[in-house]
């Protein structure tokens, strides 16, 4: 088993035509344990899947024969585009096509920040769509869905209003890296039109939801106002004390894998 689940094949996907097209980078670990589902790996904004918790999830998949695929949405990490012109639409497109090129029929999405938004709208697509795709569980990582209508719109100052406004973006300082983040007027918008917390979430499928309660980037509210709108599923909350956004300490990363193991 761990020689043949040991094989990784990277490869480029273009998404879209025209002035839309960019290229994606994939990277997909080959498993023998063909009757379980594959793991898709969705990072966060301005993250890539060369971060510790996707390396992680990799590290379980070699471990356990299983599929796994990491990706770099467009603007981010390896993967072609341009960042400023990223929106939840278009991250979304990609995440569904690479779930496509890959043949899988059954899937566990790991969603990390606003990975976890993106999962929820691959599977309302896929749904919607018609895809030949299975989502057998959900693990969510500090899951921030509708995050720029819940958590940046209402407390964007007035300088930062007034710059989305005339610049088509605005910047503030990011925790993570040296270059400041940018969210721009396209991303805001779009958001609006990809909200996710405004009825009924449908997965079909088991969620485990990992959350920090100090976590400064999406507050552990966020993820109890996410399972008021997952009544039909199996949902498990776990509520990580001392936990922070990035939930990728030893003890935050056995958690994850704990969760992942339980979906397949």
């Amino acid at each position: 088993m761990g020689t043949t689940a040991n094989i990784l094949q990277e490869k480029t996907i273009t998404v879209g035509t025209g002035e839309a097209a960019r290229d994606i980078a994939v990277i997909t670990r080959l498993g023998v344990a063909k009757d379980k589902p594959a793991v898709i790996w969705l990072g966060g904004y301005r993250s890539d899947m060369a971060g510790t918790k996707a390396i992680e999830m990799d590290a379980l998949a070699a471990e356990q024969g299983l599929t796994a695929i990491r990706f770099d949405y467009s603007g981010h990490g390896v993967s072609g585009g341009d960042f400023r012109k990223g929106t939840i639409s278009r991250w979304t497109e990609e995440a569904l096509a690479v779930i496509a090129d890959a043949g899988t029929s059954r899937v566990v999405l790991v969603g990390s920040s606003m990975g976890g938004w993106i999962a929820l709208r691959v599977i309302q697509e896929a749904k919607r769509l018609g895809l030949p795709v299975t989502v057998a569980g959900l693990v969510l990582i500090a899951p921030a869905p509708d995050f720029t209508s819940d958590l940046i719109e209402p407390s964007l100052t007035e300088a930062e209003r007034q710059s989305l406004s005339e610049r088509g973006y605005f910047e503030e300082a990011s925790d993570y890296s040296p270059e400041p983040n940018i969210f721009t007027r396209d991303l805001m918008e779009d958001g609006a039109k990809n909200r996710v917390l405004k009825g009924l979430i449908e997965t079909g499928c088991p969620v485990h939801i990992l959350q920090g309660m100090k976590d400064p980037d999406v507050p552990y509210q966020h993820a109890l106002k996410l399972m008021e709108f997952l009544p039909l599923d199996d949902v498990v909350l776990t509520l990580v004390r001392d936990g922070d956004h990035r939930l990728s300490r030893p003890e935050d990363i056995a958690r994850m894998k704990s969760a992942i193991i339980s979906m397949i």
